[in-house]
């Protein structure tokens, strides 16, 4: 698997990048033109490289000025069949969907701790179906609303700057998933009230029999466990953009759930269930961080030369 690189270059560091291009055994299709970008001024450079080995290069591209005085786009091709590109990825040290491109994972990070409209509209739909599937003990409802609440990115973006040593990015994620959480959580226990006086909802239908969705207020060891297993899942989908297994995150832990039945409870001033959903919130969100930020440590530290032996003690086999 290639990656290709459009590179926009002062003039001043084109003889560098061009070397630098030349000599990487990782890289093919290296191509020159000469004065064609007019903003930036300069050259634009592109050529196709080894995903294994992206890393690397634009380290060595930054350390030249090109991301402070030109421009890099990184992107990935559909198809790359020519012979060059599987000479490259087997040249290459490890295997390319083991690849993490930390760069496409900070900026992820970066978009990720953004408070936007579209976030807090995702995240309170989310809140007000889990509400829903309490009041009716549905659990259909509640692994929708697992579906659609989008805290996951907030989480993982805190954790990447943990990991990164960037607090400014993992502060902004914390305050966006705390502010985000309140926000829905408050509109969640206005609307209650007002489904209250207008007769739609009783304390019954919080305090009542629910065979069906009483996890969500009675967090145990499990819940901390799946948590923790989530974190792990998370951090490597995110790393290696299997976006797939996002879902499967969603859908395993308690978050959203928890945040609808504590609007509830705070509704109706039912002690039991904002205690028992506070503490099944906390679990779950400082499950899914000390994981994934345990997990993406690690893959920064050892990822790579743990990918590299396993691909050269295996690779033959495939």
């Amino acid at each position: 698997m290639l990656v290709h690189l459009r590179l926009t270059v002062p003039s001043s560091l084109t003889p560098a990048v061009r070397r630098l291009l030349l000599d990487d055994a990782c890289g093919t299709n290296v191509v020159l033109h000469e004065g064609v970008s007019l903003e930036p001024e300069g050259d634009l450079v592109e050529c196709d490289v080894a995903r294994e080995s992206v890393n690397e290069l634009l380290g060595e591209l930054a350390d030249l000025g090109v991301g402070e005085h030109g421009g890099i786009v990184v992107s990935t091709p559909d198809s790359t069949p020519f012979a060059a590109a599987k000479r490259l990825e087997e040249a290459a040290p490890g295997d390319p969907e083991d690849a993490v491109v930390w760069d496409a994972v900070l900026e992820e990070a970066e978009d990720g701790s953004v408070a936007t409209l579209s976030y807090q509209l995702f995240l309170t739909c989310a809140v007000v179906l889990a509400a829903i599937a309490v009041v009716t003990d549905s659990t259909v409802l509640v692994v929708g609303a697992m579906v659609v609440g989008p805290e996951f990115g907030a989480v993982a973006a805190a954790c990447v700057g943990v990991v990164f040593g960037r607090w400014g990015l993992a502060r902004r994620a914390a305050l966006l998933l705390t502010g985000s959480f309140a926000l829905a959580i408050v509109t969640v226990v206005g609307l209650a009230l007002v489904l209250r006086l207008v007769g739609l909802l009783e304390v019954s239908d919080v305090t009542g029999p629910r065979p069906q969705t009483d996890f969500i207020f009675h967090p145990d060891v499990w819940s901390f466990i799946v948590a923790l297993v989530a974190g792990v899942v998370g951090a490597l989908a995110l790393s290696l953009g299997k976006t797939s297994a996002m879902v499967g995150v969603f859908i395993s832990v308690t978050t959203v759930p928890a945040a609808g039945n504590l609007a509830l409870g705070l509704a109706f001033l039912e002690p039991g269930e904002i205690t028992g959903s506070l503490a099944q919130l906390g679990l779950n969100l400082v499950g899914l961080f000390l994981a994934a930020t345990l997990f993406l440590g690690f893959q920064r530290l050892f990822w790579k030369r743990i990918s590299t032996f396993v691909e050269r003690r295996f690779g033959a086999l495939r």
